[in-house]
């Protein structure tokens, strides 16, 4: 059984879309039974609105680069085909999953559902309690490199957060090492000394019958038969 999912991201001009907030910025990983397979979504889009200072000082994308860019009605059917069924990871889910589900329901599309949702900050909180659980603060506990993110950037943010949630859900396998192991040495065994060398020699047990039975059978062995050293 294959499990997607989609860690996923956004970027906004501000903190609420009921009062005309809009996302600027979607960058989705896609992870297969927590395998990164190299897919991803990522769009710019023009928000039909000024930037905020506030939320250019986040990440940098101004008002001019974004015109032109495509709006969320134009890229709608395209991201929920991608989106399709897959469990969603996010980080702080309920604010990013806001503001899609506000672009969505601009279009007519139905929201997606909470219940589909895994949410970072919250796995974070209950294995870290009572410390720092932001993105950078999580980078740093696992020793994950974030030195790239000068400023917040969806895709760059989604990558990031595929490494912080495999650490979240047991750990990364960087590299596989085997496991040292302790080979005793196995001494070959000289049964011409074994014999000659054993203290008191077991005597025949063989019946009269059984003894000619037996040294007609070494016969048919040939000379170098190991049992023709002990006749």
């Amino acid at each position: 059984m294959q499990i997607r999912e989609l860690i996923l991201d956004t970027e906004t001009t501000g903190l609420d879309p009921a009062s005309g907030d809009r996302i600027v910025e979607i960058g989705c990983v896609e992870v297969i039974n927590s395998v990164l397979t190299g897919q991803t979504f990522h769009v710019y889009l023009d928000p039909e609105r000024d930037m905020p200072e506030e939320a250019f000082r986040v990440h940098g994308l101004s008002r001019d680069f974004l015109a032109g860019k495509p709006k969320f009605a134009d890229i709608n059917p395209e991201f929920l085909a991608f989106v399709g069924d897959a469990r969603l990871v996010i980080h702080n889910a309920e604010f990013d999953m806001k503001f899609i589900n506000a672009e969505l329901k601009r279009c007519g599309s139905a929201p997606l559902g909470m219940d589909r949702v895994i949410d970072t900050l919250a796995l974070a909180r209950r294995k870290h309690p009572g410390a720092s659980n932001s993105l950078d603060a999580l980078c740093s506990r696992y020793k994950i490199d974030n030195t790239r993110r000068t400023k917040h950037g969806a895709l760059l943010d989604a990558e990031i957060l595929a490494e912080v949630y495999a650490e979240l859900m047991g750990g990364r396998q960087k590299v596989f090492e085997l496991a040292s192991t302790v080979v005793k040495k196995v001494e070959t065994i000289d049964f011409d000394k074994a014999a000659i060398s054993r203290p008191n020699l077991i005597g025949i047990l063989l019946k009269p019958n059984e003894e000619i039975a037996h040294s007609a059978l070494i016969e048919k062995m040939g000379e170098k038969a190991l049992w023709a050293k002990y006749l």
